[in-house]
């Protein structure tokens, strides 16, 4: 008994290290790319942040959503706490949902529904916190009319893509994660399931390809329609 208990005091704390992993390469990944468009800012985190939510569990996923917009609050943020509070609901608002399901339906349909769950649910709540809180943040310049009118133009399809995005990053670096996590002997939920999903090599060609079909179109919508400029590492040095 004393050996088992050992052993998930182990794992615990493995898991609490992961996290944290997690929770810094959502991090590193925000000033590596970014897409500005207007006011909006585009990066890669939620897929990071995600794809940890997907192999630890919904609760995994709140924590390095708060956890990363914590770190980008108090280092590169510059729009205050309006600023934290729309990075961990956009973050939290994808990545919580697609584990969740996920959590309740482990095979490839579940990661499926999952993020298209995903995309829906965070384009939904980031329509409503543009209106609630861009006004507040700058209220002589973004009015709650001047919002209402963006929505379709601008807000709307930029979180979507954004999500889309997000989503196709997750369907095309979810895979290899878990299995080398597996190799590292790392336990993950749903081992079994994530073992026979990973046998059938057409169907993670088949993922892999709809994923990178996903991003091509994401970024030529960010940069050729709405007009999005990038922000690379190289360009923040310089800076």
């Amino acid at each position: 008994m004393k050996n088992k208990a050992r052993m998930s005091a182990k794992e615990r704390i493995l898991r609490m290290v992961m996290i944290a992993l997690f929770c810094a390469l959502a991090f590193a990944v925000m000033p590596l790319f970014r897409i500005n468009v207007v006011f909006l800012t585009f990066d890669i985190k939620d897929a990071i942040i995600t794809i940890g939510g997907l192999l630890f569990g919904p609760v995994a996923a709140v924590a390095i959503s708060a956890v990363t917009a914590l770190l980008e609050f108090v280092t590169i943020g510059d729009t205050g706490v309006y600023g934290l509070l729309m990075d961990f609901v956009s973050s939290a608002s994808f990545a919580v949902v697609a584990a969740l399901i996920y959590r309740f339906r482990r095979d490839l349909l579940g990661a499926v529904i999952g993020l298209v769950a995903a995309v829906l649910s965070m384009t939904a709540f980031m329509l409503g916190m543009n209106l609630i809180v861009a006004p507040l943040f700058a209220p002589e310049v973004y009015t709650r009319e001047v919002v209402m009118a963006m929505l379709p133009t601008l807000i709307l399809p930029f979180n979507l893509t954004k999500a889309v995005l997000n989503a196709a990053l997750v369907m095309i670096l979810y895979k290899p994660v878990s299995i080398a996590l597996r190799y590292a002997r790392i336990k993950i939920a749903g081992a079994q399931m994530e073992t026979k999903i990973a046998a059938d090599k057409k169907t993670n060609v088949l993922i892999t390809v709809a994923g990178l079909a996903l991003v091509a179109a994401s970024l030529i919508l960010f940069f050729v329609i709405l007009g999005g400029e990038a922000e690379w590492f190289v360009n923040l040095w310089a800076k």
